[in-house]
């Protein structure tokens, strides 16, 4: 039965009610009896029904316990009681669903910010059309006030777009051509046009509202273990009343008994805070994928971190090209054509900078293979090309000389990432590249201590020099550096075997196995692969820590509301038990105190909803190190 049906039962109930307490003040005694038992059989009718769907799904509900409470209550003329009871079942049934509803309003208020509607461009001619009708490269113009209805890359003009829908993050961000843009981005001045590369179901929009739909829906431990106590404790609570009938023979102390003792406070006592929990993550662009995962993050004692598009911006500039044996633009052209191929941050940024160059870059490699954690080969207008670490030169052969040693040695102590490129088997060059870490890194490690993170780790596919640096910088407790994706895994499970609980933050493909052997994976969103995103436990839609730091405290907070209304449930229960064996609390009464406690629980969590660890200070990105 819907809210809106409850309602109007529940309002007509109460109005027959008032009218009862009429005709009990007028002396029309016959008259209210009649009102009480027609106000009985409206209201109980829903309940009773509720009840025997239960039992032909084979389980005992709190339903059922009313009902047979009610039932009880008619047949030895306690009209008033039953009256009243059925009427507060249904009034505390109909604020459970209106309170209920705003612990989900984080999910319905992202999918109110979803566009109906796309202006694109279609031979020669703009049109404006439904959101489900754009295709995959429909040019779409966005234009102030609108909505992006698309994923895709500005292929012309510069805008300000509030991303919060997407990111958490409330404070708008400027872009041009070139740059990425989202479903359900606000356009607040400019213009724009985008080419749509992800469009319905598919944009990164859509599948925040499915991911935060599904995590919803996930139960966590402590409620399967609710659900399953309630199974039993229920058909027990009909046991036990017969017994004290059996001791009492007082039939209204009994079905009295049958009402308090539904757990309905403790049944919805952990699903209540879930709920709540993820809604303010989602709010806060952190999307935690359901109630396990929410009560697992919410224990994890070391978290380990990826460097590159982690720690750092992901936004890496190329700063020097020192070439042994060519032009400096002949070899960034031959190494940006090979790199087209590589979806890593640094093979990306060499492309960038060709680009910036306007180099022109037309060659596709041929025999084309890339070597995670090590960089890629490939062959270019007949060359063979091998580009990444020294791990990789050493393993195709290629020497390493003095002179070269040196130069790599000098520019990654001074905080770059040195990118060897051989070609035919000798090194032609070092491209020099550095990242910045991220501004809010450091007072979000921080609160990741203060709030109960006993050790910090770096595992990076980097060199050990710019890792060290940055390791220092951030207070890390160990650094571990040139590392393999399998090593990144052995890591994090060596740490699983001597007892600690772990999360594991990335961002790219190679990042992805560590993710998913880590007890939490984290993965950056905005600026992550695919691959990582649907690896990991929780996703950091606006690529901030302190969205980490944040979603860390918010699951401890709503590890510890659950257990808060937990207590209060069965403490509610126990009390009024005792109540009804000492003749203290009656059917009305009892049912009134069960529903208020219902409502506390339920009021309790929604306190989630508001909850806030962020400080709110915007710092500026830190450099790893000035270079030259």
């Amino acid at each position: 039965m819907n809210a809106r049906r409850t309602s109007q039962i529940t309002a007509i109930t109460g109005a027959l009610l008032l009218i009862a307490i009429g005709l009990h003040l007028g002396g029309l005694h016959e008259w209210r009896q009649g009102t009480l038992i027609i106000s009985t059989v409206i209201a109980g009718t829903p309940i009773a029904i509720k009840a025997f769907q239960a039992i032909r799904m084979k389980t005992f509900s709190i339903e059922l316990l009313v009902t047979i409470a009610v039932v009880g209550a008619l047949f030895i003329g306690e009209y008033v009681e039953s009256a009243a009871v059925t009427f507060l079942f249904l009034f505390g049934a109909y604020l459970e669903v209106r309170t209920l509803e705003k612990t989900r309003s984080s999910l319905r208020s992202l999918i109110d910010m979803a566009p109906v509607e796309a202006t694109v461009l279609r031979d020669g001619e703009t049109m404006t059309i439904s959101v489900d009708d754009v295709e995959e490269g429909d040019r779409v113009i966005v234009r102030s006030g609108e909505k992006v209805a698309i994923d895709g890359e500005i292929i012309s003009g510069k805008a300000t777009l509030n991303e919060s829908a997407i990111t958490g993050e409330s404070v708008p961000v400027t872009k041009t051509k070139n740059d990425r843009v989202f479903s359900s981005s606000i356009l607040e001045n400019g213009f724009i046009e985008v080419l749509a590369d992800r469009v319905g179901d598919d944009t990164t929009f859509a599948r925040i509202i499915e991911l935060i739909e599904d995590a919803q829906e996930t139960k966590s431990k402590t409620q399967k273990f609710l659900d399953r106590f309630a199974n039993i404790y229920t058909p027990a609570i009909v046991v036990m009343s017969i017994l004290v009938y059996l001791f009492t023979r007082n039939i209204e102390m009994t079905l009295t008994f049958l009402v308090v003792a539904c757990p309905g406070a403790l049944v919805i006592s952990a699903p209540v805070s879930i709920v709540a929990g993820i809604g303010n993550g989602a709010r806060n662009g952190a999307l935690i994928k359901g109630g396990e995962i929410m009560e697992s993050l919410g224990k994890i004692d070391t978290v380990v971190f990826d460097k590159t598009g982690t720690l750092t911006r992901g936004r890496p500039e190329v700063t020097d090209i020192h070439t042994f044996s060519r032009k400096e633009n002949d070899l960034l052209r031959v190494v940006a054509e090979a790199e087209m191929i590589s979806e890593h941050h640094l093979g990306q940024t060499i492309v960038r900078e060709a680009k910036r160059r306007n180099l022109i870059l037309v060659n596709e490699p041929q025999n084309a293979e890339v070597i995670e954690g090590n960089g890629i080969r490939a062959d270019i207008e007949g060359q063979t090309l091998v580009i990444g670490n020294r791990k990789l030169m050493r393993t195709n052969g290629i020497a390493i000389s003095n002179e070269v040693e040196a130069y790599a040695v000098e520019r990654e102590k001074s905080g770059n990432t040195a990118i060897f490129a051989a070609i035919d088997g000798t090194i032609a060059g070092i491209i020099s590249i550095v990242d910045q870490i991220r501004p809010e890194a450091t007072s979000a490690l921080q609160e990741l201590r203060a709030n109960g993170i006993k050790q910090i780790i770096m595992l990076t596919g980097d060199n050990r020099h710019t890792a060290e640096l940055v390791g220092k910088q951030l207070d890390f407790d160990a650094v571990y550096a040139e590392l393999l994706p399998e090593d990144k895994v052995a890591m994090v499970q060596k740490l699983k075997n001597a007892g600690h609980r772990v999360a594991m933050a990335g961002d790219g493909i190679n990042d992805a196995p560590a993710i998913a052997t880590a007890d939490i994976g984290l993965a950056m969103g905005e600026g992550g692969t695919d691959i990582s995103m649907e690896t990991a436990d929780v996703v950091l839609m606006a690529d901030r820590l302190d969205q980490f730091s944040h979603a860390y405290s918010l699951a401890k907070a709503t590890v510890r509301n659950m257990r808060q209304n937990t207590f209060f449930a069965v403490g509610t229960v126990v009390i009024l038990l005792a109540g009804v064996l000492l003749g203290k609390v009656f059917l009305a009464s009892g049912m009134l105190i069960h529903e208020l406690s219902v409502l506390l629980v339920i009021l309790n969590a929604v306190r989630l909803m508001r909850y806030n660890n962020k400080n709110g200070k915007k710092e500026t990105a830190t450099p790893i190190l000035q270079t030259e």
